[in-house]
């Protein structure tokens, strides 16, 4: 037997609801933000607004294959989550303590090169939304702002300064001098550049630094007007903290750092900066003991976001035996292949302190500038407590091995 469908006509009230229109927004970069649910989204915004070789130096790696970023990004596709239920989640907390000082989330905003060249507002917008949203930012070596411009745009964020060891050992402690003085109160030593790794996608794009204009970027150029626009109409694109230079990303790594870094340095380095020291770039167990025993307060387990060495190890798989053997004496931050919330907790469980972030607010930048890097944070603050609630705790302390585990297959 059929069932029986009683109809009736609407009131004029519930035509009035279903018939409101929702609010238009004028301003298309908050439109096209607003739609961006997820840092997948920002990368599929930033892609369609940046110009090719710009949007493929932030997201590529180094090989051909890009292994080093693909399979870190599979490590994470392939944890699975152990939740606890029943258990009272109203009120989920992210924040946390990083080396010491409070942050509102259990991330902080990698070190990324030439910023400004994703969105003219580069370093500047990074560390404002830094300091808006409480979390800490790391200035590169590379950057396209200076350590004092940067530290100007964002007073009260905490600031870290990411270090290159330079050939000429004076012109590094003169850029870790500036850095105090600037009030940046965490240096990270990267180890892992002893030279550059082969970025096939720059190579391809032809990527300089000054940019120069080739039949590939004019094409692309006419495909993007705003954004050269942008770029031509400001300060010039540099290394603003590197001697003035010419050439591919690739050629300017091999004249500037040093291959013959050891552990000598960093115990050099101990002895110039009073801060937290932090070392980047770590790919082994046996590295992360000896470079605490040579003074670090923590370590970055990280491949360099895939962009050094093809086939590096997945660095959120190292966290749990780094951890049982450091037993405390350092902390653990972690990036490479993170890009949602999720994964950030997923590594805390595996026993990290905090995760860095680097792609996913270039992502938010190329696709919005700074109103791009706040949607970064918001998607992934957002998916942090998320995650958290559902898993069943409350605080990121809780969080444990038991919560997680990477599935063979």
């Amino acid at each position: 037997m059929t069932a029986k469908v009683h109809r009736r006509l609407p009131r004029p009230a519930e035509l009035r609801e279903l018939l409101r229109p929702a609010p238009i927004q004028l301003n298309g970069t908050e439109r096209r933000l607003a739609r961006a649910a997820s840092i997948a989204d920002l990368r599929a915004l930033a892609r369609r607004r940046a110009p090719r070789a710009v949007f493929d130096f932030a997201d590529g790696g180094a090989g051909a294959g890009e292994l080093a970023l693909r399979r870190a990004r599979e490590t994470f596709q392939r944890l699975e989550f152990h939740p606890s239920a029943l258990r009272d989640v109203s009120h989920v907390s992210a924040e946390t303590v990083i080396l010491g000082k409070p942050s509102a989330q259990p991330f902080a905003f990698a070190p990324t090169g030439l910023t400004r060249m994703m969105h003219t507002a580069g370093e500047r917008a990074v560390v404002a939304v830094a300091e808006q949203a409480g979390i800490p930012y790391a200035l590169s070596t590379m950057g396209s702002t200076t350590i004092e411009d940067t530290a100007t745009a964002g007073p009260q964020a905490r600031k870290w300064f990411q270090l290159f060891l330079w050939r000429d050992r004076s012109s590094a402690k003169e850029l870790v001098d500036r850095a105090a003085a600037a009030g940046y109160d965490t240096l990270i030593l990267t180890v892992d550049t002893p030279v550059a790794g082969t970025r096939l996608r720059d190579v391809h794009n032809g990527l300089t630094v000054p940019q120069q204009l080739t039949l590939r970027t004019f094409v692309n150029g006419a495909l993007h007007p705003r954004y050269w626009f942008d770029l031509l109409t400001t300060e010039p694109l540099t290394f603003a903290n590197l001697a003035a230079s010419e050439g591919t990303i690739a050629d300017q790594i091999d004249r500037v750092f040093d291959p013959a870094i050891t552990v000598a340095d960093l115990e050099w380095l101990r002895g110039h900066w009073q801060g937290s020291l932090v070392v980047k770039g770590i790919q082994s167990v046996s590295d992360a003991q000896r470079v605490v025993d040579a003074g670090a307060d923590g370590i970055v387990l990280s491949s360099h976001g895939g962009r050094q060495l093809d086939r590096a190890p997945v660095p959120v798989e190292l966290v749990p035996a780094v951890r049982e053997k450091l037993d405390g004496r350092a902390e653990i931050l972690v990036d490479t292949g993170m890009t949602t919330g999720a994964d950030i907790v997923a590594a805390l469980a595996l026993g990290a302190n905090a995760a860095l972030v680097g792609r996913a607010f270039l992502y938010g930048l190329m696709a919005g500038g700074q109103r791009g890097v706040a949607r970064a944070v918001e998607i992934l603050s957002r998916e942090v407590v998320q995650t958290m609630a559902l898993l069943g705790v409350n605080s990121v302390t809780e969080l444990r091995p038991e919560h997680v585990s990477i599935r063979l297959s």
